[in-house]
C-alpha cells in the first residue's frame, strides 16, 4: 500500500502537469522571453497545478489521521492550501496586486498556524503565521532557473521524510514522501530544460506545503525551530539577504526585479550548474548541520544554526561581487 500510494501521487502529479501544458497552449499562458526573465523561448506557465492536486489528495488529507475529523490542522491545511493555489492560479491568468495576493497568504497562513500551535499559545501561532507567509513568499521568490525551486521542495520533503522515518511515524512519512513524488513527478517536465514553467499556483503551494509540514513535524516533536530554520537555509538566506539589500538601497523591495544571487548566477552560467550550486548547499551544509542539530544539546542550536546563517551570508556577499565583476570584466 505504502509503495503504491506513492507511485499515485508521482503519476498523477505528470498526468495533471501534462494536461496543463495543453491547457496553457489552448489559453495562450505563455510565459515570453523579457529583460528580467531568465529564459530564451516562449513557455507555458501553470504545470505546478499537478503538484497542487496530487499533494491535496496524498498529502494534506492522508494527515487527517493525525488530526482527526478534518476539523482541525488538517482542514486548515486543505483550506490553505485550496487558497493559496487558487489565488496563484487566478494570478497566472489575469495578473493581481501585491495587496490581493498577500491578504489571501495571511488569511491561509492564520488559519493554519492557530489550527496547529494555538495550544502553544498567542505569540507562537503567531510567529509561525508570519513564517508560513514568508515561506509562500520566498518560495515565489526563488522560482526563476529551470528547477530550483522542484529540486529544493523534493529536498525538503525527503528530508522530513526521513524524520518521520527515523521517529516511526509512518503517518507523517508516508503523506511527506508522497509529496517528494508529487514534486519528482513534475520535474522531468521542468529540468534541465523547461518545457513549462511551475507558475505562481505551484511556487506559492509549494511554500505553504513545506511550512505546513515543517509544522506538523514540530507539533509532533520530530523537528525543533533549528533544524526548520537549517533546513530552508538555501532559499532563506538569498531571498532574505535580497529583499533587505533592495530596502537598504530605497528600491521598491515588493516590485518584481531580477537580483536575487541565482539569478546573477544564471546569467553567468548554465541553469543546471546553478540548480547544482544550491543541491551542493544542501548536501554539504544543510545534511552535516542537521545532524549535528540532532545528536547536540539544546544549549548549541542558537550558536550552529547563527553559524549556517553567517556563512550563507559570507556567500551570498561573495557570489555577488564575484558577478559583478565578471559584469565588469565583460564591459572593461
Amino acid at each position: 500500500m505504502p509503495v503504491s500510494w506513492i507511485a499515485a501521487s508521482f503519476l498523477l502529479s505528470a498526468l495533471v502537469t501534462w494536461l496543463s501544458i495543453r491547457y496553457a497552449y489552448h489559453r495562450n499562458l505563455i510565459d515570453q522571453p523579457g529583460q528580467r526573465r531568465l529564459h530564451s523561448v516562449p513557455t507555458p506557465r501553470g504545470g505546478g497545478i499537478g503538484i497542487v492536486v496530487a499533494c491535496a489528495m496524498f498529502f494534506v488529507l492522508p494527515l487527517s489521521g493525525i488530526y482527526p475529523g478534518m476539523t482541525g490542522a488538517a482542514a486548515a491545511m486543505l483550506f490553505g492550501l485550496a487558497i493559496v493555489a487558487a489565488i496563484g492560479w487566478w494570478d497566472d491568468h489575469f495578473g493581481l496586486g501585491v495587496v490581493e495576493r498577500l491578504a489571501v497568504h495571511v488569511v491561509a497562513a492564520s488559519a493554519l498556524a492557530f489550527a496547529l500551535l494555538g495550544h502553544d499559545g498567542f505569540a507562537a501561532a503567531a510567529v509561525f503565521a508570519f513564517a508560513i507567509v514568508w515561506s509562500i513568499n520566498l518560495h515565489n521568490f526563488m522560482d526563476g532557473v529551470d528547477g530550483i525551486l522542484g529540486a529544493q521542495a523534493l529536498f525538503a520533503f525527503a528530508v522530513l521524510g526521513c524524520f518521520g522515518s527515523h521517529y516511526a511515524r509512518p503517518e507523517f512519512a508516508l503523506p511527506v514522501w508522497a509529496a517528494a513524488a508529487a514534486v519528482l513527478g513534475f520535474l522531468p517536465f521542468n529540468f534541465p530544460h523547461a518545457r513549462v514553467f511551475m507558475g505562481d499556483v505551484g511556487s506559492g503551494a509549494l511554500g505553504f506545503l513545506i511550512a505546513a509540514a515543517a509544522g506538523v513535524a514540530l507539533d509532533l516533536g520530530l523537528l525543533e525551530p533549528a533544524q526548520a530554520l537549517v533546513l530552508v537555509s538555501a532559499f532563506a538566506i538569498d531571498a532574505t539577504c535580497t529583499l533587505v539589500s533592495r530596502m537598504l538601497r530605497g528600491r521598491r523591495w515588493y516590485s518584481a526585479h531580477c537580483e536575487h544571487l541565482y539569478q546573477w548566477l544564471a546569467r553567468r552560467m548554465s541553469h543546471l550548474r546553478v540548480v547544482l550550486l544550491y543541491a551542493a548547499w544542501n548536501l554539504l551544509v544543510v545534511v552535516p548541520s542537521l545532524f549535528i542539530l540532532e545528536c547536540s544539546t539544546d544549549g548549541y542550536d542558537a550558536a550552529i544554526t547563527s553559524g549556517v546563517y553567517a556563512l550563507g551570508l559570507a556567500l551570498w556577499l561573495l557570489g555577488k561581487r564575484w558577478c559583478l565583476r565578471r559584469v565588469k570584466s565583460r564591459h572593461a
